[in-house]
């Protein structure tokens, strides 16, 4: 170790941090010891990160991926046992990793958990855990262990190199932990750290919610995760901003859910009341055949009867109109925002059953609306109000909804920078010429990273108990801009086109138009001007993103702008397999560079338990570095070697005299 030059001068400028410092390490013995270990740990290699985007609610599938290390764990049991164990073999102890408790009580009933076959599973998952704790200190992995298991762990993964003198020492923990009846709880344990290690961080790159049916079982994985960050993606700030009770997203949040025949994650998850939207619903439209509201059945996962369907349809227009009511109100009281292109409900000629947009009458597929007053077209009725009001109490009262805002605000943000890699969900607005768009937000005209540290600012607004109600209400009501607002970096586009999309069959009203990102993400300058204008540096620096699914069956790459850019949404949700072609990504970075990892379709974790089916992934490299990286070359190294050369300075003030040593 070549240690830097530390005059006196710099000492004495960081005295008040150094005595800080000195309570940690009070001696000069400990000051070395530690500078040691960290310089160890910077030569370690450097760990794996998982990047995921727009998961949609696909809970099963998403934790599958994280139980298989998007595919890693099953090429790691491959690499470490070759041919010496069979196919079915391997696939068997794929399985086991991935759901320890139910493979292990599949094998229970079937009776094949003999004494034998507990050391046969026990010896091949020890095998596999010192593979993935072999980049980790020690220190790190014992953090990691299971506490009931943590010293009889520690003694079977660190003692390879002296395997043949302790042999017998070995044979005897394996032997006593099966005759004492635990071997099933310390097999258990043993996969769950092999889960956790071979994935060192994880990236979430927005859109958690909608579509699929289980968002709140990916937000309880999420908050309970070991090393996460939460990039927000439009649907999430819905979500958001219904939790914060602002009744425009919350009619969008339930619009989405009936469109979709999804209200899982609302009434099993959140435990939403729908009963009084029900119930306005079957008596409001019922002669109404609302046809244009048949939501979109998953015959596999759902058996509705045609009556089911029916009321789904008729609270699916119920909340669709009350939206489109909301969201003109909005765009009224916010005209700063300008979305007054989306006050379209005064257009409407109730008795024609036709709209009339930028000079243009158009016939509308529903020419039913009972509950439109020409006279005041955005207001709703007594009866909408009570149905909007006790949903706001229901969203505000969910302690699970809540908790799961808290963990996105804590955990999350509207763009991470980690290891030269800008992450967002959808885009930084920019010029034709690919230069920062200048847009105004509460007065104060902002552009490119300060858009988005501004934007984020005011949407945390919204759950700060320091301020009062009328200022929290007030930033609550930019959720519904970030969701669909012109110049939303969540969003992309100059208009949602909702309404015309329902109504009108019109291709050219419907279209929504994209913006400049968009257009020029495939310029390598474009992207290195946005990483530059958010202090991103690096050999290997990137923009990842999701939000638009990319159309692999089309031929279209997820790699943009020579490897500078690359967007992961692959299509989790189910809805998106057939246009997509495939059924997500993972982006996997690790010591030797990127690879992009492509998934089919998750049949179900029952299908995964019994018969060992897999996700079957295909990986394509990315981007290799010629050199392995190491832990000095991340983030954490760099922080690292800060506290390094601290210590360094405090080891000098010890040597000086300036510092006094304490016993």
């Amino acid at each position: 170790m070549s240690k830097p030059h530390v005059t006196i001068e710099e000492v004495k400028e960081d005295l008040r941090y150094l005595r800080l410092l000195a309570r940690d390490f009070p001696t000069v013995s400990s000051v070395t010891t530690e500078i040691i270990n960290l310089e160890a740990i910077l030569q370690l290699p450097k760990p794996t990160e998982h990047f995921l985007a727009d998961l949609h609610g696909e809970d099963e599938a998403f934790q599958h991926i994280l139980r298989n290390a998007s595919g890693n764990i099953k090429r790691k049991v491959c690499e470490l046992f070759g041919n010496s164990i069979t196919p079915e073999e391997k696939k068997e102890l794929c399985t086991l990793i991935y759901y320890p408790e139910q493979k292990l009580k599949q094998m229970r009933q079937a009776g094949e958990l003999s004494f034998e076959y507990y050391s046969c599973l026990l010896n091949r998952l020890i095998v596999v855990c010192r593979d993935v704790s072999s980049k980790y200190t020690r220190s790190k992995v014992r953090k990691s262990l299971p506490e009931e298991y943590a010293y009889i762990i520690e003694e079977l993964l660190h003692e390879a190199n002296d395997y043949q003198n302790k042999q017998a020492y070995f044979n005897v923990i394996i032997k006593t932990i099966i005759g004492t009846g635990r071997a099933g709880h310390f097999i258990t344990a043993l996969c769950y750290l092999i889960q956790r290690l071979v994935i060192d961080r994880l990236h979430i790159l927005g859109d958690i919610f909608d579509r699929g049916p289980g968002a709140h079982r990916i937000m309880d994985a999420l908050c309970n995760y070991h090393h996460v960050d939460i990039t927000w993606g439009n649907h999430d700030v819905l979500w958001m901003g219904a939790a914060a009770g602002n009744t425009c997203c919350i009619a969008s949040v339930l619009r989405l859910s009936l469109r979709d025949a999804n209200t899982k994650t609302l009434e099993d998850g959140y435990a939403i009341n729908m009963v009084p939207l029900a119930t306005f619903a079957m008596e409001q439209y019922a002669d109404d055949p609302c046809e244009i509201y048949q939501p979109r059945v998953d015959a596999e996962r759902t058996n509705f009867t045609e009556k089911d369907v029916r009321l789904i349809a008729q609270m699916h227009k119920a909340i669709s109109v009350i939206e489109f009511k909301l969201s003109g109100q909005i765009a009224m009281a916010h005209p700063e925002w300008n979305m007054m292109d989306r006050c379209l409900m005064e257009f409407i000629n109730k008795e024609r059953g036709t709209i009339t947009i930028d000079g243009k009458e158009y016939e509308m597929l529903d020419k039913l609306w009972p509950t439109f007053n020409p006279a005041d077209p955005y207001a709703l009725t007594p009866e909408e109000s009570d149905v909007m009001e006790r949903l706001r109490r229901s969203f505000k009262r969910s302690v699970r909804l809540q908790n799961h805002v808290a963990c996105l605000l804590m955990r999350g943000g509207m763009y991470t920078i980690y290891n030269s890699n800008l992450m967002f969900h959808a885009a930084v607005p920019i010029n034709e010429d690919g230069s920062m768009r200048e847009v105004v937000f509460d007065g104060v005209p902002v552009k490119g990273k300060e858009l988005l540290k501004k934007v984020e600012r005011m949407a945390r607004t919204a759950f700060d108990v320091d301020v009062d109600r009328d200022t929290r209400n007030k930033y609550a009501d930019f959720f519904w801009y970030l969701w669909c607002g012109p110049e939303s970096p969540l969003f992309g586009k100059a208009k949602m086109a909702t309404f015309e999309r329902y109504l009108l069959t019109d291709k050219e009203v419907q279209k929504e138009p994209k913006g400049w990102y968009y257009i020029l993400r495939d310029n390598a300058a474009v992207c290195d001007g946005i990483l530059d204008e958010f202090g991103v540096i690096g050999d290997h620096r990137h923009i990842i993103n999701g939000h638009v699914p990319v159309r692999v069956g089309k031929g279209e790459t997820p790699i943009k702008a020579n490897g500078r850019l690359m967007v992961i949404d692959g299509g989790f949700s189910r809805v998106y397999h057939n246009r997509t072609g495939i059924a997500g990504y993972t982006l996997v970075y690790h010591s030797r560079g990127f690879e992009l990892v492509q998934h089919t379709p998750f049949t179900s974790t029952e299908e995964a338990i019994i018969n060992g089916t897999d996700i079957e992934s295909t990986t394509k490299i990315v981007e290799m570095v010629g050199e392995r990286q190491k832990v000095r070359d991340t983030d954490i190294g760099r922080g690292i070697m800060v506290k390094i050369a601290d210590l360094e300075r405090l080891l000098t003030a010890y040597r000086k005299g300036i510092i006094k040593e304490r016993p």
